[in-house]
């Protein structure tokens, strides 16, 4: 009983702010309701996001592109980023302290107030950004204006035409990631130092008494023994860019012309904006599943791949 007087605050707050809300919203979802409840549905609200309603079909499944390509876009750079400057803070470089407070200084500071600073570093006409363009001789973009696709971009600057289908995502979602791979990266760091911290120096050690060079030290000791680290960093920071909402919010609203309006972001559209609580209810459900199921297939095919020793 002491146990679960303890343990009560914490089960009441979860369950009032958490546990609740999410049955409530669920059942929302089953109901046609637009401000005041109306008549039941069951699932059709489901069925029209997913095929019923052409219209709401496309909005969904469009987004739900948009989300995934910002997850393929910014984790694997911001994965790798942030182990290689771990890696470097873990050597003996003098003044570490203060480079591992700088780097983990973005990811404490407020996801839009940061992203407000970065709609002017982006700014089309007097940004940092342009100005570094510049630099290289390239011509000005409108960044967070701008709905063409990166590689379509690319390509015109060589004179090159691109299908559609190659475009890729567009400048404005292009930034994002900028920001994106910048705010959260400094979280990364300190785990991989944790995780590198727990690799014993003996194998190292050992490593360089058999003749080993540093990259054959890092590819075939530090890698694999940084697996779980590596791992749980790549679950936790995908299920957050599927749930991202703040900086998309702030610096795009979802556009220009949608190509950043994410399924989270059309979720607030609908729910908030056109008061649609229902239909709003039933995609947020739609991507909980799809995180879960995403989570899942992360653990049955990595998970394997995992050495705990």
């Amino acid at each position: 009983l002491r146990a679960y007087a303890f343990l009560l605050p914490a089960i009441v707050i979860i369950g009032a702010f958490k546990v609740f809300p999410a049955f409530y919203a669920f059942y929302i979802s089953l109901f046609r309701w637009d401000i005041v409840q109306g008549a039941f549905r069951g699932l059709g609200n489901y069925a029209d996001i997913l095929y019923d309603s052409p219209t709401r079909a496309e909005q969904f499944w469009r987004s739900l592109s948009t989300t995934f390509t910002f997850v393929f876009f910014t984790i694997p750079i911001e994965m790798a980023i942030a182990l290689v400057i771990a890696y470097l803070l873990f050597g003996k470089l003098r003044g570490r302290a203060i480079y591992r407070g700088l780097y983990y200084l973005p990811y404490v500071t407020s996801t839009v107030a940061a992203a407000v600073v970065f709609t002017w570093v982006f700014h089309p006409q007097y940004g940092l950004a342009n100005g570094l363009l510049g630099v290289f001789g390239a011509g000005p973009q409108r960044w967070y204006d701008e709905p063409r696709g990166l590689f379509e971009l690319i390509a015109s600057a060589g004179g090159l035409a691109l299908p559609g289908w190659a475009a890729g995502p567009s400048l404005a979602l292009v930034g994002i990631s900028i920001f994106d791979i910048w705010h959260f990266m400094g979280f990364q760091v300190v785990i991989f130092l944790a995780g590198l911290g727990n690799i014993s120096n003996e194998y190292y050690e050992a490593a360089r008494l058999d003749g080993a060079g540093e990259r054959q030290i890092f590819t075939k000791i530090t890698l694999p023994l940084l697996s779980p680290t590596t791992f749980f960093v790549f679950t936790i920071a995908t299920i957050g860019a599927l749930r991202a909402f703040n900086e998309f919010y702030t610096l795009t609203n979802g556009g220009p012309l949608d190509t950043t309006r994410t399924t989270n972001m059309l979720v607030f559209r609908t729910f908030y904006q056109q008061g649609q609580l229902g239909l709003g209810s039933a995609i947020a459900f739609l991507l909980t599943l799809v995180i879960l199921v995403f989570t899942l297939f992360q653990q049955r095919i990595l998970g394997g791949r995992v050495h705990y020793d």
